[in-house]
């Protein structure tokens, strides 16, 4: 991943953009070209958000505390959409 953008991220107003280069160890498939990611107010809007976008899908990624300081975690929804749930405590 040395070589690799973790993400970069586009903020206007209240809207905020977010790409990122990472792809699953299996390649790029219809569906995981773009995850679309969710960036929360709370932790329990995260984990609420993270339980109803798995339902029928795959939890890929557990929400976990990470070195950014967030609660963060990915799953692919039943539609095979990937998603990135985060909440950033840093900014409270």
């Amino acid at each position: 991943m040395a070589n690799k953008i973790l993400h970069a991220v586009l903020i206007a107003n209240d809207i905020v953009i977010m790409g990122s280069d990472m792809v699953h160890e299996g390649g790029l498939v219809s569906g995981n070209t773009v995850s679309l990611m969710l960036n929360c107010d709370t932790a329990a809007e995260t984990q609420k958000l993270y339980q109803k976008l798995s339902y029928g899908g795959k939890a890929t990624h557990p929400l976990q505390e990470t070195f950014w300081g967030a609660l963060f975690g990915n799953l692919e929804d039943r539609f095979g959409n990937n998603w990135l749930i985060n909440y950033d405590k840093r900014y409270i």
